[in-house]
This record gives C-alpha cells, sequence and structure tokens, in this order.
C-alpha cells in the first residue's frame, strides 16, 4: 500500500462509495444538451446525453460498473513489476526551442500528462492544464519553460473535472494572467469552476455539440470518450467527460481526454471525419482489470487510432505523474515495439517540441 498510487484516493476520498455496480445506467429516462449551441447529429435519433433516472450522465455504450471492493482490492494488492518501476531512471526527454513562440505559425507543443499548449490560425489553446504541483501530484517530467514565459491563452479546453485534469491552482493561475480568457467544457462543469475565475465565460458542450468561437477560424466539438466524473462524495457523474475535435480547415486535430475502449471512437470518425493528428492516452492502465473502463491501454489505443483513421499518432498520458502500476516509461516502449501495427505515423512526444507536421 506505501509505495502504490494515491491517485484514486485524491481524486475522491472513498472513490467508489456511492456506485452501484453500473445499476444508474440501466434504466435512462431523459437526453440533455446545450440549446444554445449547434449539434452534429451522429445518427438520427440522437436525442443529446443520456441521462439516468437521478439525472447522472452514463457512457453511449458500457456501464461504469466498479466498487469500493475494487479499490481496495487494487491498493492492497501486490504490484508484479514495483521492482522494475521502482528502479526506472528514464524521463520524458524535453526539447523547446522559444523561438517558437515568436513566430506566427501554428503549433503544437505537449506539456505532459494531458496538457497541450497550441497555436492555431492566431488564437493559443491550452487543454486540461496540471501545471502546479500539489500533495499528491509532483511531475516527474519538468515543464519545458517557467509558467511565467506562457504565452496569452485565448482558450482553456477542460475534458473532465479529474484533478490530474482540472486543477484548481493552475486555472486560478492562468486565469488571473489572462484577463480575456474563455474556457470551453462539457455540461456540468461551470459550477465547479467559476469560482477559480475572474468572471472569465465557460461553454459547457454535449456531445457532438460545437463551440460558439466567433471570429476564430476554428471549430470545436465535444466529443464522446468513455469515462466517469467524480470530485466529491456526492457528486458522481454530475458533470459530462469527453474529448474535443478541433478543425481549422487545414487539419484537424483529436484529443481523446480520458478514456476507455469502445464503438464511440468509430462514431467520431463517422460523424466528423478522419482526424489528421491523434492525442491519444496510453498510460494509467494497470492493472488493466481495474483501469480498463477509464484508460485506454497502449495497444488498445492503437486499435482505436486505426479505427479512427488518423494520419499521425501522438501519445499522451503517460510519463509526467504517478497514476498507476506500470513503470513510467512503458507505454512507449511498447507503442515502439508494435508500430508495424500503427496504420499512421507515430509521433515520439518529446516535451516543448512543435509536433505538428506538414501534411
Amino acid at each position: 500500500m506505501k509505495n502504490k498510487s494515491y491517485l484514486y484516493i485524491l481524486l475522491v476520498p472513498v472513490i467508489f462509495f456511492l456506485m452501484k455496480n453500473g445499476d444508474e445506467n440501466k434504466t435512462t429516462l431523459k437526453f440533455t444538451s446545450n440549446p444554445e449551441l449547434v449539434t452534429i447529429q451522429p445518427d438520427q435519433d440522437w436525442k443529446g446525453n443520456p441521462l439516468d433516472e437521478k439525472g447522472r450522465f452514463v457512457n453511449l455504450y458500457h456501464p461504469f460498473e466498479s466498487n469500493l471492493g475494487d479499490l481496495l482490492k487494487w491498493q492492497m494488492s501486490k504490484n508484479p513489476q514495483k521492482e522494475e518501476k521502482k528502479s526506472e531512471i528514464r524521463r520524458l526527454p524535453v526539447d523547446f526551442d522559444s523561438i517558437v513562440f515568436d513566430g506566427q505559425e501554428d503549433y503544437l507543443i505537449w506539456l505532459g500528462h494531458a496538457t497541450y499548449l497550441m497555436r492555431i490560425h492566431g488564437k493559443v489553446f491550452l487543454t486540461d492544464p496540471l501545471l502546479i504541483d500539489n500533495t499528491f501530484l509532483k511531475r516527474e517530467s519538468s515543464l519545458p519553460f517557467p509558467l511565467e514565459k506562457m504565452p496569452k491563452l485565448d482558450y482553456i479546453l477542460l475534458s473532465h473535472n479529474h484533478r490530474d485534469h482540472c486543477d484548481e491552482n493552475s486555472i486560478k493561475y492562468i486565469a488571473k494572467v489572462n484577463p480575456s480568457l474563455k474556457i470551453l467544457t462539457g455540461l456540468g462543469l461551470e459550477s465547479l469552476i467559476n469560482g477559480w475565475t475572474n468572471g472569465h465565460t465557460i461553454q459547457e458542450a454535449g456531445w457532438y455539440q460545437q463551440y460558439s468561437l466567433l471570429d476564430s477560424g476554428v471549430t470545436i466539438t465535444y466529443v464522446p470518450s468513455r469515462h466517469w466524473s467524480k470530485r466529491w462524495l456526492t457528486d458522481d457523474n454530475k458533470s459530462l467527460w469527453g474529448g474535443f475535435y478541433i478543425q481549422n480547415g487545414n487539419y484537424s486535430i483529436y484529443f481523446m481526454g480520458d478514456s476507455g475502449k469502445g464503438p464511440h471512437f468509430a462514431d467520431i470518425k463517422k460523424t466528423l471525419g478522419t482526424p489528421d493528428y491523434c492525442l491519444m492516452g496510453v498510460g494509467a492502465y494497470k492493472p488493466e482489470w481495474f483501469m480498463h473502463q477509464a484508460h485506454i491501454s497502449p495497444k488498445d489505443a492503437i486499435d482505436a487510432f486505426n479505427t479512427l483513421e488518423g494520419k499521425f499518432f501522438i501519445p499522451m498520458h503517460f510519463g509526467t505523474f504517478n497514476l498507476s502500476d506500470e513503470p513510467r516509461m512503458e507505454p512507449w516502449d511498447i507503442l515502439e515495439s508494435n508500430q508495424k501495427k500503427i496504420k499512421g505515423k507515430l509521433i515520439e512526444p518529446l516535451i516543448g517540441k512543435n509536433l505538428l507536421i506538414d501534411l
């Protein structure tokens, strides 16, 4: 127990105490969306995000089935890779050239975990910012530049409310130094983050809804993932989780967020087309019996990427924080050894490097 990751204890004390083995997903009574946003219909029967009888969001295909016993089983069990993980000295490589901020060209820069800094058509976006260490989440890979060197931001994209994606101190800092910032997120998140901002605009979307981005030259659609949400003891699945599909007319970027495997990847491709760049989570996946509903494994991420028919596979969600049982760099090793199975190009995710490639 002593050497285990404290992610789920950190995320929610007694994390699954109120979850009843997925029973909340068995009865769907209504649907919801943001009536102020445009919806891209994935099929003729789409009515919006499904809610269970208690008004909680549910996954499209898989009920989230877990309980306190599963959490305790993981935390109390022996990690067969404990010594391998303890002895690993490799870190994510960092390669940053500040000249990228001086020009006008687009960029896509990984800052670690699920945080990407993007400039698209002159607008600057930041996904799922976790930039400031706290008591439990401490970086094992450095930021490529000091926080005060961060360029001015136009938008934050928040995929869901878990603390390794939606960090209070990071958002407070960003909001303070970016007075014109706008925040794009899923349904139900505004009530959590509104107090961390200074009256900044917050847009909430349901799955397959497009945000209102006037004069940006960019279209961003909130898309499904297989996951869940919880911040406190009694707010399980009261806010939505998902990913982002970004289009600018020249190329497209799919940001997965957190997700287990499922048919939603095929749905996204069918609805929005094949993305050029796929930012795929590949870490925090062991033990798989516990993690598979929320975090996809490297091999399953390859299958999902092939389903999406993307051009460039850019892995994320590994190597930055100690969240699970696998060694820090194992996800990348698995991807490298399975490159021939990837029907596209695998991009080494150097922190700080512009990962955009001429199409």
